[in-house]
Parts: structure tokens; C-alpha cells; sequence
């Protein structure tokens, strides 16, 4: 997965073109130094797009990466994403400090292809494509805090998972509309979501909400799914004030908004670091919970961090709860074999007394170097986003003006242009030289097909709280190309475009209307914006 198309910027209309074409003559994108392309060819602007639609389509280096001369750090960074780690603490062993509990040995295994996790029959973390995080909380959508935010199903000797991942189930269940699954010009369709369920004796650890312990009757169980990693960079560089005007477009539009993220003209709530960073206040921009205010300290850094559990020079101490801590350090059997394993942590000699201070240490030593991370997230932040395809085809072009007049392009706004893309980081670890060592994106026209704001469907098994940000659209019609799998939505139900589509159609759904619309179309043009969908 490490081979590259060689990206180069050429004056031609200002527009960036590719110096060679990696088409595969099955719908992809013409070249555009052959075409007079529309600006919306070029997804991630000048600096962020990419003509290749092969299966590497989600891999590639932005002109950035180039024209900074960071291609040996992007590629550096794309083998640590693609490495497993490994339980060894040798500081001579690459790839090395996985545990001593963890969710994925690696990131690829979330991100097949660098794109969103596959649909799922069976919870196993080993499947290379399950993408899939559990979320567990009680029935206020409070997170259990006996177990971590995303729980851990994986442990090294002598420790134990706090979930046993081989007692998890997942069924997918039919469902049927208002509409009986069925345009009104006999089309069918249809729907399914997931339940799943987790017997009491797969946990390791009580079960606690706030440290108190909770009854199991009140465990309530949802799956949510990774998304593609290309274009974040660009995501990153839109400016705060731009969404803020968002937000306040939307208000003023008579939209619903999350109360715990924007209330009454202003935002009720900001992204902050006060372990790492200073508490600089930053607008909420990634993940469906919007959790996270910028690349620099978001999903990725923060996952090659708690998904794998490897420490770095900023995060000396594991991704762990104190509940687990506290279980495991009375446990005989990981008592008997812990100095065996870490024979340095025989400190008082209360094996009891040292396993818990090993779990709750802030001062381990870091598994991760800088550069490493440096690495990482050059190549995080460079990855390109892959070209529109088929943009003057009859198809897309009526596609995109149904699309539109629909109301879908309300919540997937089409575009953005970027800021000054300043690298800002609540880490504070991209500060003064280091944030030279990083794309930049300053700018860009992009086209996203995002309003970066949270939304509800109201689906069946909804995903928690029922906000969830509204989600690119940008090169997902590759998806099966480059991943081998194409569902959507949060948690995977939807199998096509279609699901998709309706699944925004409950009766309260944020999206109602556009539903109706939709369903109001005949099947021509239903295709015509499916085309459309799949090509942007």
C-alpha cells in the first residue's frame, strides 16, 4: 500500500493536475489537461486532490506533502499506520509497546485501505476491516466509567480484557418503514440495524456509571463505525469562524441544534486540553460526537494512543480506568505472573500495591518516539482527497442539481474555503518549528459535502444521543474499490445508497423532508442522484 502516484502542480487554470494518470478506464475520472474540468472536480482544491481512483485512491500525498518536502515523512508515517504493534518493551523492537490492554494492534485494521470499517457479523478485533468501536453506557447515554471510553477487548499476559470479546453479539435485524420498504412506482428496498448484546459474565470489571456501581438492566449497547481518513487535513484548515457562521446560519434558518454544543447564539461548549495543553478553547469539528476540536489533538493522535495503548513523550501513561486497575491488582492469577513480566515494577514488594501503581503510573517511559508521532501525523494530515468522478456526464450534472433541490445539500454543504490553516494544536506539541513539519492547506476551495454540525435521523438503535455530525460524502463511491466494502452510515446499516437515503426519513428526522422529496421522484432520477452521490 506504500506506492505513490506522483503528484505535481501545473499552472494550468490554476487548477491542480496530475503529472500521470492512474485511471483504470472503469468510470474514473478523465485527465483533466485533456478536459476543461469544473471546479468541483477537484474535491480537496489545488493543494488536496488527487486524480487517482484506483483501489490506492484513499492513500495518496496531497501536493502539500510535495511541495514541503515531506514525502519521506509521509511515508514513514503510512508504515507506522499500516505496522502492528507489538507487546515487546525493547526500545530496539519497532513497532513496539502494544498494551497491556488494547483495542487494535494496529490502525489499518480499523481503516481498511485507509477508508471506513466494513460491516460487521461477529465482533473480533482481529478481523482485519471490523472498524467497529463499542459503546456502552446506561440509559441517559452516560459512559460506563469502569470500563474506557472505546472499551478494550485485548490484553497481554498476565492481564485480562476487561470485555470478553468472544461473548459479544451482533444480529442484524430487519426493519420496515412507514412507507413498507417501497417507492410508489414499486421499487423496493431494504432496511436493517444492528442489536447487540453482551451477557453480564463477559465483563471483567463491575459495571459503574460515575464509580457507582449500576445494574445491569440499565446497560444499553451500540456500535459505531471509523471513517475514512483522506481530506482531514483540509477539515482541519476550514477556519473556526466559518463554522461558527455555520452554526449561526442554521440557527437563524430555525434549525435544530445540539443544546450541548451551540445554545441561544453562541457555542455552549468548546474543545479544551488542560492535561497537555493550556485550555485553549477550540470549535468542535471531528468525530459524530464532535469530541475532538482539531487533527493535531484529534481522533488519530489521540487513537495511535488509546487504540493500541503505546505511550509517547506527551501521554506517559496507559489508556486505563482506575476501576480496572483496582480488579486487576487483587486478581490471583495476574498476581502470580506479574513480576515475571515486569520485573522492574517490584518496587514495594505488595505485588498488589504494584500492579496497581504500574496501571496508574504517569510516569512510564515513552514507547512512541517524536519523531515517530511527527511521522504519523505528516501522514495523517496529507492524505489526499480522491477527484470527483464522471463531473460532466449528463448523469452527474442532473444529479447534482436534484440533489440539491432536494434540501440534501442543507446539511451536506457542498464546500468550504479553507483559512490560513495556522497549525493549531491543543496538545501543544506542533508548536514554534514542529508546526512547519506539517501540510498546510491555506486557501483551498473543498468540497466536503459537510456543514461540519450535528444532526438527527431518529433511526432505530440510534447512535448515542441521537446528534451526529453530519458526515463527508467525498469520496465514498470508491469505498468498494478501495476497501472492499461500501456501507454507510454510523454503524453500517445501510448496504447502498438507497438504505442510506431513507434511513433519514423517520418522522422527526432532521432530513424528513428531503426524504419526501426523494421519495417523490421517479426511479430516473432516484438514480441520478445515487449516480451523483457515488461520484463526488
Amino acid at each position: 500500500m506504500i506506492k505513490k502516484s506522483i503528484i505535481a502542480l501545473i499552472a494550468v487554470g490554476g487548477l491542480i493536475v496530475t503529472s500521470c494518470s492512474d485511471n483504470d478506464g472503469n468510470g474514473s475520472s478523465p485527465d483533466p489537461s485533456d478536459v476543461t474540468m469544473p471546479e468541483d472536480y477537484y474535491t480537496g482544491g489545488e493543494l488536496g486532490t488527487t486524480s487517482n481512483t484506483t483501489a490506492s485512491a484513499y492513500e495518496q500525498f496531497t501536493a502539500a506533502i510535495e511541495n514541503q518536502g515531506l514525502v519521506a515523512s509521509f511515508k514513514r508515517g503510512e508504515r507506522i499506520f499500516e505496522s502492528p504493534f507489538d507487546i515487546s518493551s525493547d526500545e530496539t523492537t519497532p513497532m513496539r509497546g502494544l498494551g497491556p490492554l488494547w483495542i487494535r494492534e494496529s490502525c489499518i485494521a480499523c481503516h481498511p485501505g485507509y477508508g471506513h470499517g466494513a460491516r460487521q457479523n461477529s465482533y473480533n478485533s482481529n478481523t482485519i476491516g471490523n472498524g467497529y468501536l463499542l459503546v456502552l453506557t446506561d440509559e441517559n447515554d452516560t459512559y460506563l466509567s469502569s470500563l474506557t471510553g472505546m472499551p478494550q477487548t485485548q490484553a497481554a499476559p498476565p492481564f485480562k480484557a476487561p470485555l470478553d470479546e468472544k461473548k459479544i453479539q451482533i444480529n442484524w435485524l430487519s426493519y420496515t418503514d412507514e412507507w413498507n420498504n417501497r417507492f410508489d412506482d414499486g421499487e423496493t428496498y431494504s432496511l436493517i440495524y444492528p442489536e447487540v448484546t453482551i451477557p453480564l459474565d463477559a465483563f471483567y470489571v463491575p459495571l459503574q456509571v460515575g464509580g457507582k456501581d449500576m445494574d445491569y438492566s440499565r446497560l444499553r449497547v451500540r456500535l459505531e463505525n471509523t471513517i475514512g481518513l483522506y481530506g482531514t487535513g483540509l477539515l482541519d484548515a476550514i477556519d473556526d469562524a466559518d463554522i461558527r457562521a455555520q452554526y449561526m446560519a442554521e440557527e437563524k434558518a430555525g434549525v435544530s441544534l445540539n443544546p450541548a454544543i451551540w445554545n441561544n447564539g453562541d457555542f455552549s461548549s468548546y474543545y479544551t486540553n488542560t492535561l497537555q495543553g493550556d485550555g485553549t478553547k477550540y470549535v468542535r469539528r471531528f468525530t459524530y460526537a464532535l469530541s475532538r476540536g482539531s487533527i493535531q489533538d484529534g481522533p488519530g493522535a489521540n487513537a495511535i494512543w488509546n487504540i493500541t495503548n503505546v505511550t509517547r513523550g506527551d501521554r506517559r501513561y496507559h489508556y486505563m480506568t482506575a476501576a480496572y486497575a483496582s480488579v486487576a491488582s487483587k486478581d490471583p492469577d495476574v498476581q502470580a505472573l506479574f513480576y515475571k513480566y515486569y520485573p522492574q515494577w517490584n518496587k514495594t514488594g505488595n505485588v498488589e500495591v504494584d500492579i496497581y501503581n504500574y496501571l496508574m503510573s504517569n510516569e512510564l517511559p515513552a514507547e512512541m518516539t517524536d519523531d515517530e508521532y511527527i511521522d504519523l501525523m505528516a501522514w495523517h494530515r496529507g492524505l489526499a482527497v480522491p477527484a470527483a468522478r464522471d463531473v460532466n456526464s449528463a448523469d452527474f450534472q442532473r444529479g447534482k442539481t436534484i440533489f440539491t433541490e432536494l434540501g440534501c445539500a442543507y446539511c451536506h454543504r457542498p464546500s468550504w474555503t479553507t483559512g490560513k490553516d495556522e497549525i493549531r494544536d491543543p496538545n501543544n506539541f506542533f508548536v514554534g518549528n514542529r508546526s512547519k513539519l506539517l501540510p498546510r492547506y491555506p486557501n483551498q476551495k473543498i468540497w466536503p459535502y459537510t456543514d461540519m454540525i450535528q444532526h438527527r435521523l431518529f433511526m432505530k438503535n440510534d447512535i448515542r444521543t441521537g446528534w451526529c455530525r453530519t458526515t463527508p460524502l467525498w469520496g465514498r463511491g470508491l469505498s468498494a474499490k478501495c476497501t472492499g466494502a461500501s456501507e454507510r452510515l454510523h454503524d453500517c446499516r445501510a448496504r447502498t445508497v438507497i438504505e442510506a437515503i431513507m434511513w433519514h426519513g423517520s418522522t422527526n428526522s432532521d432530513a424528513r423532508k428531503s426524504v419526501e422529496n426523494f421519495r417523490k421522484l421517479n426511479k430516473s432520477d432516484r438514480d441520478a442522484v445515487v449516480k451523483f452521490i457515488e461520484s463526488i
